[in-house]
């Protein structure tokens, strides 16, 4: 893969870690602005929020510009919003330095999947794609479990200003590594903005958006509203939030590795084996949560199934959306986001009812059970995926 695919996972690296680290960060944010956890959770959705309407719209304003002058771009005002909201006493502000954040990063994302997808041959999309990813995914590893120790020892505005220093060598890395435009941004004939939008009237497109926005809604779902789990539920400290937290990411990050290979050319496979299996995954920790040993185990194998089966159906979205080539990314960009918005949203309501700190892990579990059973009549239309086509 070339290196400036990785140069891209390090600026996602640093953006991942804004991501999520709130999982680890909710209750002392709660704590801090006099809000419930549950409303603080409302601070995941918004970033998600703003992912998904700054997606499209970001890709669209940034198809014509020099792809490393919006990376670039992109990512300093994703600095400049942390440091916002790491100053802020204010919950509305705060609220809405992560939607700025989330505009930033969306229009990152967007254009760095579409700048990576041109970096590499036609067939290696998903193995691109997972280079990417990793990023994202060693964040949950390193950056996000490290955020919430900084939170725990220093507070959790430490945490922002953190992620504000790692945008730094992220925004040299990239004036430094990425072509202005890479060799397939060259070409000035590609179609017109209207056509790439046409290619939304797809139904295979449609049924991959929606999918991985399922999948993701379910891990997002748990995820979020982890370190009450681990805190009350399993009765553990609060460091072990980060431990939790590590290995949620290290199976996130086997799980797209492994994946990377076989969304290209086997995308049937990994749904069939992985989907199933994520679904019993979710009540089983809903059951199992009490004990500390089968929490840590089932943290580690959810994020693996959880990163596998999403990072194959981003992957089917790009070889669904071939025909709209600046604006693929934004459209995976905004199914992954999907997810995350509303994943969220219901699993702080289930917070309320009967099941309480476990509530959202039932939500992951019927939200992957949605998926799969949307999924099981058009399995043929999913495993008969464009690198098919490619490689034949």
């Amino acid at each position: 893969m070339p290196l400036p695919l990785y140069l891209l996972a390090m600026a996602v690296f640093a953006m991942g870690t804004s991501e999520f680290m709130l999982a680890g960060l909710l209750p002392d944010i709660a704590s801090d602005l006099d809000v419930t956890v549950g409303t603080a959770g409302l601070l995941t959705s918004a970033f998600a929020i703003g992912m998904i309407a700054g997606a499209p719209l970001m890709a669209g304003l940034a198809r014509d510009w020099p792809g490393r002058s919006s990376l670039l771009g992109f990512i300093l005002v994703f600095l400049a919003a942390h440091v916002v909201g790491a100053a802020t006493s204010s919950f509305p502000v705060l609220v809405a330095t992560r939607a700025v954040a989330a505009l930033a990063n969306a229009g990152f994302l967007a254009v760095a999947v579409t700048t990576a997808s041109a970096l590499v041959p036609p067939h290696k999309k998903g193995r691109a794609l997972a280079v990417l990813l990793s990023g994202t995914t060693v964040a949950t590893i390193a950056g996000v479990p490290g955020g919430s120790v900084l939170g725990t020892l220093l507070g959790w505005r430490a945490t922002f200003w953190a992620v504000a220093a790692l945008c730094l060598p992220a925004a040299i890395g990239i004036l430094k590594g990425i072509p202005a435009r890479p060799a397939q941004e060259d070409e000035t004939d590609g179609p017109a903005l209207r056509s790439e939008l046409a290619q939304l009237r797809s139904p295979r497109l449609i049924l991959v958006m929606v999918l991985g926005a399922l999948v993701n809604a379910a891990t997002f779902a748990s995820f979020t509203f982890l370190a009450p789990v681990v805190t009350d539920t399993a009765g553990l400290g609060e460091l072990w939030i980060s431990v939790v937290l590590v290995l949620f990411g290290a199976g996130s990050f086997a799980g797209v590795t492994s994946a990377g290979r076989l969304s290209d050319q086997r995308p049937g496979v990994v749904i069939a084996a992985g989907g199933p299996l994520l679904l019993i995954g979710w009540p089983a920790l809903a059951v199992l949560a009490e004990e500390p040993v089968a929490l840590l185990i089932l943290v580690f194998v959810q994020g693996a199934l959880s990163f596998a089966l999403g990072s194959t159906l981003i992957t089917r979205v790009l070889y669904e959306a071939a025909g709209a080539p600046t604006m693929a990314g934004s459209y995976a960009t905004a199914a992954l986001n999907v997810g995350a918005a509303v994943g969220p949203l219901i699993a702080a309501a289930s917070r309320s009812t009967a099941a309480g700190d476990l509530g959202p892990l039932w939500v992951s579990g019927t939200l992957v059970a949605t998926a799969l059973l949307v999924a099981l009549p058009l399995r043929g239309v999913i495993a008969a995926g464009r690198s098919d086509e490619v490689l034949r």
